[in-house]
């Protein structure tokens, strides 16, 4: 009855730190408060009634007196109570708190995260030939092997482009076959001409030497005979073989290289899936150019591996030192409808980046490997990673606010004997509500414990307390 009564609501806000006197003139006032706001409300619903309910009338006056009644029984009621708290504290009304039983549970630390969810490997196709798509042969959603064919472009002018590159590189090898046949011809004719011009020059010198050849003629045959050696020597012999001009040999690796990429453009116009994937993203459609997308620079297709998805978050810097490659993630979307997934972190940053929106706070990327298969995540959303730092098990456990730092260290208030006890503890594990506690010194702790719920650090050993009962 009394838990029900908003004046008992009223008395447990209204309490702790008053006496006696004066908590009895804040109850008379409420009900007399009360009293008057009841009246009125009879008389509201009697003018409502109609005629001929004299008797819904009386019981009505009846309920409502009941009701006074009720309420002036929990305000004497709560008067007794209070009278007697102040004589057990020596004048003092004690102190008011909430506990909780002291008993043994897990406990885990954990980091949540959200973040973006993709693909293990994601491409981006893109074509840089100004050619018409002529056929498409997937949309999204589609499943494509390594290597499948995409869509094929126009390869009219692809074609024409390697028809003339191998005219041109045919052009080439001809020019140097002619090269190859008149060095080979004209090195022979030097060879002759200057053995000729040898045997010239002899001839002159033994006749210069018995007087008959004067040394002008001498020195004509000499010259000729040095033009003629020159001109041997300007042959390119290669393994003694006369090759035309290395300009030559250039000219056909250009006209080669040229006809190499003619063909990859020739080529370039049946497009592949570059990876085994799933297209996420069509760009272009048949009679559209392919480097004209509409879309700025965007791809023709994107392709993910959607088979083992990820997800990329951002760790602060006051958390990175407590996270580890290979730690077990939860994850958790609206998409999974209350299920999770398993991950486990496969990746960390080695530098950190800035945080932004103003914040000095600098944070590390790092990426999360989705473990479970076929789950209902999906590239493109946004989940919730829950990384489990530190857990403990079967361990003393108790609300974090109930931990109180005090001059000697963190302790719990317990209740015995209606007064209020300290218990100097350490704290283990800490979840976001439930924090592992270890007895220092000679304390001990037992199943069971009153323990107080949110403790103030400066009140003393041995304060008079008052249990708040649960709402």
């Amino acid at each position: 009855m009394l838990k029900e009564n908003p004046f008992h609501i009223r008395y447990k806000e209204k309490t702790d730190g008053k006496s006696v006197r004066e908590w009895k003139l804040e109850a008379e006032r409420m009900a007399e408060r009360d009293k008057s706001r009841e009246e009125a409300d009879e008389r509201t619903a009697e003018r409502m009634m109609p005629e001929g309910t004299a008797e819904k009338k009386k019981g009505l006056r009846r309920r409502w007196s009941g009701k006074r009644k009720l309420i002036a029984a929990a305000a004497v009621l709560a008067g007794i109570l209070a009278l007697a708290k102040g004589f057990g504290g020596g004048g003092e009304a004690p102190v008011a708190v909430r506990t909780e039983l002291l008993s043994r549970g897990d406990v885990a630390e954990k980091l949540s995260l959200t973040g973006p969810v993709s693909g293990t490997d994601s491409v981006e196709v893109f074509s840089n030939l100004h050619s018409q798509v002529t056929a498409l042969y997937v949309k999204v959603g589609d499943r494509v092997e390594k290597g499948q064919l995409l869509a094929e472009l126009d390869t009219g002018d692809a074609g024409r482009d390697l028809d003339m590159a191998r005219n041109t590189y045919k052009m080439a090898v001809a020019e140097y076959k002619e090269q190859e046949a008149a060095a080979v011809n004209g090195y022979e004719k030097a060879v002759q001409d200057y053995n000729t011009a040898k045997k010239n020059y002899d001839r002159s010198a033994a006749l210069a030497q018995a007087g008959v050849l004067s040394p002008a003629e001498l020195e004509e045959a000499g010259n000729e005979l040095e033009d003629a050696a020159r001109q041997a020597a300007s042959y390119r012999m290669v393994d003694g073989r006369p090759m035309p001009p290395e300009s030559y040999e250039l000219r056909i690796k250009d006209a080669e290289y040229g006809v190499q990429m003619k063909e990859e453009a020739l080529e370039d116009t049946k497009i592949s899936s570059p990876i085994t994937g799933t297209v996420v993203r069509v760009n272009t459609k048949v009679g559209r150019f392919a480097d004209e997308t509409g879309e700025g620079t965007a791809p023709l297709f994107v392709i993910e591996n959607l088979d083992t998805l990820e997800m990329e978050i951002d760790v602060s810097e006051y958390s990175i030192g407590k996270v580890a490659l290979g730690q077990q993630a939860v994850i958790s979307a609206d998409i999974l409808n209350g299920k999770t997934a398993r991950g486990e972190v496969t990746a960390i940053s080695p530098t950190g980046e800035e945080k932004g929106g103003g914040s000095a706070e600098r944070v590390i990327p790092a990426t999360i490997r989705i473990l479970d298969r076929n789950t209902r995540l999906m590239a493109g959303i946004t989940a919730k990673a829950e990384l489990i730092l530190n857990e403990a098990e079967n361990v003393w456990t108790v609300s974090a606010s109930a931990v109180a730092d005090r001059e000697d260290g963190p302790c719990i208030a317990v209740v015995r004997d209606g007064v209020l006890c300290w218990i100097p503890v350490e704290r283990g594990v800490e979840s976001d509500i439930r924090t592992e506690i270890r007895a220092r010194g000679e304390a001990v702790l037992e199943e069971g414990m009153a323990v107080v719920s949110n403790p103030d650090p400066s009140l003393a050993d041995g304060t008079a307390v008052s249990l708040i009962p649960a709402v």
